[in-house]
């Protein structure tokens, strides 16, 4: 009898997904002409790759062919710009990877789970995202990306993806090889939209696709918290189709396990994000949250093959990584005997060796500021060091 039980909730299930991909297919406009998804890329996260070519550390192979492109979108979600960008996606039956940040996914729970529910992939931001994470101090760094984390994922709901992009790009090795010790995926961008900086929707559209086309492709970055954005964003979709450019969707094999304490902590500050009833503790800090809908499908269950279809195929074609872990952090040096006999501290060698470069060794006062003049040198010898401000003046 419970083999019988089990096999009538396969069927019911497997009913009741093929009911939802036909619904999802009516959901497309125009399948045809539509931009769509060409590819899902599936990685696994659990040694801590880092991606893009917007670092000066050590990164994994580009998996993106000419003319593939994967959207992403940071800071939010912000519901009167997510809203349209949701839009916008779905006319052109194609998805993305929002970046969100911790104090916006649980003041707009909501739209997280639609987001997800819409079938696009949801990593993290930080927790209040500060421009240069690398600069807190360990503890506080580690502590706004697990924040970040345990809260995107209260408000979804579900397991999100571990994927995560550092603010303002500002990683360093010590948070990198973080990253390898919790199973996250790093991303940084290959396009730089300056969506942050274009308040014209023309311009930004115009701009987009030119460093798009300069590149012939990459991770390109947009901000779901920008008007500009979500105006330009039916312009750049249209052009790529016409370019010829394809869609690839980025997808985690698992989704990430949040630290227990934060999420408890998380859980009563904000219940009602929580969906338990409101103590009069929480009162004040949880009275602007909105009311959670019922829940939408996880990130990993949500992608409709019908939808994102190209060349008659009923599903995007997947690329499975598996990407090996990297030394990010230097071992210490051992010392040489005459450097043993001129400190007798062996223990001071160590501790210059750990820094982040090996300009920040220790030296007198009186050398520090001609130190600061000089021009950093690049990790290894095939990587160019690439700075914000270089890329959001098209320099690179």
């Amino acid at each position: 009898m419970t083999r019988s039980l089990l096999l009538a909730l396969a069927l019911f299930s497997f009913t009741a997904t093929a009911s939802t991909l036909v619904e999802a297919q009516e959901t497309c406009p125009n399948p045809k002409d539509a931009l769509g998804v060409s590819r899902i890329v599936e990685i696994d996260t659990k040694a801590g790759p880092l991606f893009g070519q917007f670092t000066r550390y050590e990164k994994e192979p580009a998996f993106l062919g000419p003319k593939e492109v994967v959207l992403t979108f940071d800071d939010g979600p912000l519901p009167r710009y997510t809203k349209p960008i949701l839009d916008a996606l779905d006319k052109f039956c194609t998805k993305a990877t929002f970046f969100y940040v911790g104090k916006m996914a649980v003041a707009y729970p909501d739209m997280v789970k639609e987001v997800m529910g819409r079938g696009h992939t949801v990593g993290t931001h930080t927790w209040s995202h500060p421009m240069n994470l690398r600069r807190l101090g360990l503890d506080k760094a580690k502590d706004e990306i697990e924040r970040g984390f345990a809260a995107v994922s209260l408000a979804a709901g579900k397991p999100i993806a571990p994927f995560f992009r550092f603010p303002g790009l500002s990683d360093s090795p010590a948070l990198l090889n973080y990253m390898q010790e919790r199973g996250v995926g790093a991303f940084t961008v290959d396009v730089v939209s300056n969506d942050s900086y274009i308040s014209s929707s023309s311009h930004l559209a115009k701009r987009t696709l030119a460093q798009i086309d300069k590149h012939n492709g990459g991770i390109v970055l947009f901000h779901d918290i920008k008007a500009s954005t979500a105006k330009a964003l039916p312009t750049i979709l249209t052009e790529l189709k016409k370019r010829g450019y394809k869609i690839v969707l980025l997808r985690s094999k698992s989704g990430f396990e949040p630290l227990p304490d934060l999420t408890a902590e998380l859980e009563k500050k904000y219940p009602k994000v929580a969906g338990k009833p409101e103590t009069e503790a929480a009162t004040e800090t949880a009275a602007d949250a909105p009311k959670s809908k019922p829940e939408l499908k996880p990130f990993f269950e949500a992608i409709r093959p019908t939808t994102l279809a190209e060349d008659g195929d009923s599903e995007p074609a997947v690329t499975e990584l598996e990407p090996e872990a990297r030394q990010r952090i230097n071992p210490p040096k051992p010392a040489t005997p005459e450097e043993k006999s001129s400190t007798g501290n062996p223990d001071s060698e160590a501790k210059a060796s750990q820094a982040d470069t090996p300009e920040t060794k220790t030296a007198p006062r009186k050398r520090r500021t001609a130190a600061r003049k000089t021009k950093r040198k690049p990790v290894s010898s095939n990587q160019s060091i690439m700075s914000l401000s270089a890329a959001v003046n098209a320099q690179y």
